[in-house]
């Protein structure tokens, strides 16, 4: 990951959130977004540490990852359910959720550097897009991997309450144990049940 001067990055990072969300594509479970605003302290160590985009990381470095962040840094988590993704669509729902994560920030950041191409609608504050943000910017890799970590926590936990599906393997991805659990069971109230594979005709009320 590129890494700007201390002197620079030091300043961005005391008026900025990096601002990520993950599974949007999943047929299970919330979208997850995260905010992370780095102090000039941290840049150092999480950089030493490997913070990059968490699908770069492995499961356990994640996790050590996570935690070593939630230590230095101010960090907030958003989501949006199942049901609000089915209503108002995914990306709206992802949109969401980073606006949550924004909010649930102990102090109120000047500005968000938000991964991807689209603006979070009515936020409070500056913010500017960052297309691959997660490979560049490392609030927002901080970010991916903080909120990767909580909805893959959540979504294990969740495997006990809805057998059968595999979730504890695939975090709620259409994986082929997934789908073949959908085709013989039909579909939990944490399914998003606009996404294609997750249209058929029995459904589970559990």
């Amino acid at each position: 990951m590129p890494s700007p001067s201390p002197s620079v990055f030091g300043e961005l990072v005391r008026r900025c959130a990096g601002v990520d969300e993950v599974g949007r594509g999943a047929l299970f479970g919330p979208v997850v977004a995260a905010a992370v605003v780095l102090p000039a302290t941290a840049i150092a160590p999480l950089t030493s540490a490997g913070v990059t985009d968490s699908k770069k990381l492995s499961a356990v470095k994640r996790q050590q990852l996570a935690t070593q962040i939630r230590q230095l840094a101010d960090c907030g988590v958003g989501l949006a359910s199942c049901y609000e993704i089915d209503r108002i669509n995914i990306l709206q729902a992802s949109l969401l959720a980073m606006r949550r994560a924004v909010a649930r920030l102990s102090v109120p950041p000047q500005k968000c550097l938000v991964d991807g191409n689209q603006r979070i609608p009515q936020l409070p504050m500056a913010q500017e897009t960052v297309v691959k943000g997660d490979q560049s910017v490392l609030a927002i890799a901080a970010a991916s991997i903080v909120a990767k970590v909580w909805r893959d926590e959540l979504i294990i936990r969740l495997d006990s309450r809805y057998p059968g599906y595999d979730l504890a393997s695939n975090k709620g991805y259409g994986s082929k144990n997934h789908l073949a659990g959908i085709s013989q069971q039909g579909i939990t109230r944490q399914h998003r049940k606009s996404f294609r594979s997750c249209q058929v005709e029995t459904s589970l009320s559990v």
